[in-house]
């Protein structure tokens, strides 16, 4: 087996971007005090999210770990203002501020009752996706994994950027919860010349993209959050068509894509062989393995660790089979 080719970009990622005029229309949704004690915070250009639960202190969540914003317990009230200056919650209770990239999640009894709320600050970093560029203007299907809050919807932005913008491509977004363009009929400027499709339903995710494939002509289409196995069916439909893929998809690390029946697909799924005796003996492993079935879905896959960190892989279909022989040794490439 060849050598899995690894490397990472020359160019560090921006730092966190200071108090913005999108970060001033966030803050606008909390309560006035809780505002007012939010902003003595020195790191609030970092701001990652804040979280009211009725009956708790509100929280603060920086990459230095949270931080109580009062001591004042969250009220229905408190709750009730911030419904009323976002915009309808989706099916998945999800919303957003109009024009920006903010997210606002609800939290709901058994009456269906708002009781907690988790804003999370959206930002269109600009450079973002410099520790990456290789694989960008290599042209291939990328697929993006990491633990929630590392910066994979930020980085598939930049992304659609600097494809439509930089390399000129048909560039389309399926955005399921509004989160790559943000609230509203008119995208975010972070998206550059992109377009955008929302999808009514989050159910109807895999419709939309292949929607997306027969009706628009891209060249690329570019997909947040690929979780169920109708959503992989039909990511593995449009790369067949010659069309390119970048996505996030659920889990940490390419094991856990290969260890998820319903993903399998996208790195190429994985079927049971039996050896006979001598091939078994050649190959010193047990009568029984595991092996790819097919071509991946993906090129290449980056693997997020942070928001400065991340694991490159230039030919996934290596990497898997590494995986697979439990061979492969990885390592991280930090931005030099």
């Amino acid at each position: 087996m060849s050598e899995e080719k690894e490397s990472s970009s020359s160019r560090k990622t921006p730092p966190s971007p200071p108090p913005s005029v999108e970060l001033d229309a966030f803050l606008e949704i909390l309560p006035p005090a809780t505002r007012k004690e939010l902003l003595k915070h020195e790191s609030i250009g970092e701001l990652i999210e804040v979280v009211m639960d009725l009956g708790r202190k509100p929280l603060a969540r920086f990459p230095s770990g949270d931080w109580v914003i009062s001591e004042m317990p969250v009220t229905q009230q408190d709750l009730k203002l911030a419904v009323s200056k976002v915009g309808d919650f989706s099916d998945d209770n999800r919303s957003g501020i109009n024009r920006s990239l903010h997210r606002i999640s609800a939290i709901r009894n058994r009456k269906l009752q708002i009781i907690g709320l988790t804003c999370r600050v959206g930002r269109a970093v600009s450079g973002s996706a410099e520790i990456i560029r290789d694989l960008i203007e290599g042209g291939g299907s990328i697929l993006v994994i990491g633990s929630p809050g590392v910066g994979k919807t930020t980085l598939i932005r930049e992304i659609a950027r600097m494809l439509a913008d930089e390399h000129r491509k048909r560039v389309v977004i399926v955005d399921t919860s509004n989160e790559i363009g943000g609230d509203g009929d008119v995208p975010h400027s972070g998206i550059g010349r992109a377009r955008r499709m929302q999808v009514p339903n989050v159910n109807l995710q895999h419709d939309v993209m292949i929607e997306a494939v027969e009706n628009h002509m891209p060249e690329t289409i570019i997909i947040d959050e690929i979780g169920t196995e109708l959503e992989a069916l039909a990511a593995s439909t449009i790369a067949q068509r010659g069309v390119q893929l970048v996505a996030t998809a659920h889990g940490m690390t390419i094991d856990n894509i290969i260890k998820n029946p319903s993903l399998q697909i996208l790195i190429g799924g994985i079927e049971s062989v039996t050896l006979g005796d001598e091939e078994a003996r050649k190959r010193k492993v047990q009568k029984t393995i595991l092996e790819r079935k097919g071509p991946p879905t993906f090129t290449c896959a980056v693997e997020m660790i942070s928001r400065t960190e991340c694991r490159v892989h230039q030919r996934l279909d290596v990497t898997v089979d590494a995986i697979l022989a439990g061979e492969l040794t990885l390592k991280q490439f930090p931005p030099s």
